[in-house]
C-alpha cells in the first residue's frame, strides 16, 4: 500500500502573491499531495535580513491566499521558534505529526540550486524526505550534477526524480514590496484580499533596504 503525500513549502512569503499559489498547486497536483502546507519562515538562514512584514500579517496573508484551496493550510511552527528555522527540523516536525503512513515532499524553487551544498544537513533532508526541485516552464531543468561529489550519487538520483515543471509566473515578492515602496500598486500580481489587505495595513509603504 503506497503511503499518502504532504507536500510542504516553506518560505518569507513576504507578500505570498500569485506565483507561490500557481506553482504549489502544479506541484501537489503533480505528486498527488492529499495536502499542501505553508510554513511562513521567521528568518531564513540564508538570507541577510528579516521579512518586512511581521509574523502575524504574513501568516494572515496566507491565510487569505489559499482560502479557495480545499487542499491548502497553513501553519506556524517556524514562526514559534525563538531564531531561524531549519528545514530538516521542520520535515522531522510533519513527519513525526503525521506518522509513518505519510511520505514528506519538501517544495523548493531550483532558482537558487546553487546555494543547495550550503543548507543545514542537506544530505539527511534529502535522505529523510523527497526534496523536489521546481522549475518554470520554458526553463531549462535543474542540474544537479555538480553536487554529486559533496553529496553521493543515490541522492543525486532521488533529487532527478523529485524535479518539477511549474508554470512561468513572473513574479517576485521583491517586486511586489519595491512597487507599492514606490506609491505604485502590485494589486495584480496578488489574491485581491491580500492586496486588500495590505492597503488597508499600510504594508511596504517603504523599503530601507532592498532585501531579496
Amino acid at each position: 500500500m503506497s503511503k499518502r503525500k504532504i507536500a510542504l513549502l516553506g518560505g518569507t512569503f513576504d507578500p505570498i502573491h500569485l506565483g507561490h499559489t500557481a506553482v504549489a498547486a502544479a506541484a501537489s497536483e503533480y505528486i498527488g499531495a492529499e495536502k499542501t502546507i505553508f510554513i511562513p519562515a521567521k528568518r531564513s538562514p540564508l538570507k541577510k535580513f528579516p521579512p518586512s512584514a511581521d509574523d502575524y500579517d504574513r501568516l494572515e496573508m496566507i491565510n487569505l491566499a489559499i482560502a479557495g484551496y480545499k487542499s491548502f493550510m497553513h501553519s506556524d511552527y517556524e514562526l514559534q521558534k525563538p531564531g531561524p528555522g531549519f528545514t530538516i527540523h521542520t520535515v522531522r516536525f510533519f513527519q513525526s505529526s503525521y506518522g509513518g503512513g505519510f511520505s514528506i515532499y519538501w517544495l523548493a524553487g531550483a532558482d537558487n540550486i546553487e546555494e543547495l551544498p550550503r543548507w543545514y544537513k542537506v544530505d539527511e533532508l534529502i535522505d529523510e524526505c523527497n526534496m523536489c526541485l521546481m522549475y518554470r516552464a520554458g526553463c531549462k531543468p535543474p542540474d544537479v550534477s555538480g553536487f554529486e561529489s559533496v553529496l553521493g550519487l543515490s541522492r543525486i538520483e532521488k533529487l532527478r526524480a523529485n524535479i518539477i515543471e511549474t508554470p512561468l509566473v513572473d513574479i517576485s515578492s521583491s517586486r511586489i514590496r519595491e512597487t507599492f515602496a514606490a506609491g505604485g500598486d502590485a494589486s495584480d500580481m496578488l489574491h485581491p484580499d491580500v492586496a486588500e489587505y495590505i492597503h488597508r495595513k499600510g504594508l511596504y509603504k517603504t523599503v530601507a533596504d532592498q532585501r531579496p
